[in-house]
């Protein structure tokens, strides 16, 4: 591990030389490149820079413990030399996790595919509510979010919606929510107070560039008509909603939030671009199965990640065996709590992993 983190530490002092260079941006490609790279570097340099301190703050302490005969000033060492050896043990792990490998798409945006399952009405409306939570948690990172595409029915329900999220680390932080989410409560429409169960799926996908997938045109049939729902006048009397279906794969996605049909057009090739790669990434899943099971579920939008429990007031997320008891909060779009946690037992699968392996 520290032979890695010297030739990082090399590699960061080249970056630094190159970026004082005077004609650093006549290239911007390459000066972004640069600045993308530093970026990355610095939190595992500072950490490393640190931990070198630290050392050598434990050699400078046991050499002035040997030589000190003051009681007094041999205590005050003694306590900054336990410090300093805490401090150490704190950013050895630090520094574990700063050089587990990236997920290359955690800085990208994502496209959010969310549906209605079993139980009808009440499954659409916690769909709907579902929407709002990643809305909301959205608005407070100052993210922009830009609705593709939604079935909307008439008490304020969604039958589905598939959304973007633009914004720095999206994906990293929000990956974790593909899967099936439970809601347990009584609906409003239930006159005898029974406690009913209801389930949407939830899919996340980072949006990807044309380079990314491979796509032919010509297996991309497009059909357009007239949009439905909510929406200004031209909206709803002209041929602007767009229907794309990919006909290898069997995927239809249909786009009809913007006026204009070249719009929709896009959006849709977006999400079907995001879907395709989605499909890529299984197919690299499955062929790495033994890594995926050590991480935090398997994105699977099939697999039962969540239940929200309105009686009780909480929110459990069966992957970790995590319970909070913060459920209006968490409607609200205060999810951060449980998107760290899922964080820190994925980091802390992978590292397990990779010390069983005895790549550390």
């Amino acid at each position: 591990m520290f032979d890695k983190l010297e030739d990082l530490l090399i590699r960061y002092q080249e970056i630094v030389g190159e970026l004082n260079e005077p004609t650093v941006t006549n290239n911007q490609e390459r000066f972004r490149s640069i600045m993308k790279e530093q970026s990355d570097l610095t939190p595992i340099v500072d950490a490393y820079n640190e931990y070198k301190k630290c050392k050598q703050d434990v050699e400078d302490s046991v050499s002035m413990l040997e030589m000190e005969s003051d009681e007094e000033m041999r205590d005050m060492l003694k306590e900054e030399l336990n410090d300093a050896k805490k401090r150490i043990i704190e950013l050895e792990q630090e520094l574990k996790i700063l050089l587990l490998p990236k997920d290359p798409n955690d800085e990208k945006n994502v496209i959010v595919e969310i549906r209605a399952g079993a139980g009808g009405d009440e499954a659409a409306l916690f769909a709907a509510q579902i929407y709002r939570i990643y809305v909301r948690y959205a608005e407070r990172q100052r993210w922009r979010v830009e609705t593709m595409n939604v079935d909307e029915i008439g008490i304020g329900g969604m039958k589905d919606v598939s959304f973007m999220i633009s914004g720095q680390g999206a994906y990293s932080k929000l990956k974790y929510e593909s899967g099936v989410h439970r809601v347990q409560r009584v609906p409003e429409t239930e006159s005898g107070g029974r406690i009913h169960t209801s389930t949407i799926t939830v899919a996340i996908m980072p949006e990807v560039e044309e380079v990314d997938v491979e796509l032919n045109m010509n297996d991309c049939k497009f059909d357009v008509f007239r949009a439905s729902g909510n929406g200004g006048q031209c909206v709803n009397t002209t041929d602007s909603a767009v229907r794309l279906t990919h006909l290898p794969t069997g995927i239809v996605i249909s786009c009809q939030d913007e006026k204009s049909q070249l719009k929709n057009k896009d959006k849709a090739l977006r999400v079907l671009r995001a879907k395709l790669y989605e499909l890529e990434q299984e197919k690299r899943h499955d062929a790495e199965a033994e890594l995926r099971k050590s991480q935090v579920g398997t994105g699977d939008r099939s697999e039962k990640i969540r239940t929200y429990n309105f009686p009780q007031g909480r929110v459990t997320d069966h992957r970790i065996k995590l319970t909070l008891h913060k459920l209006d909060a968490i409607m609200d779009g205060d999810i951060q709590e449980m998107i760290d946690s899922l964080t820190a037992a994925d980091q802390a699968a992978k590292l397990s992993k990779l010390n069983e392996q005895g790549s550390y």
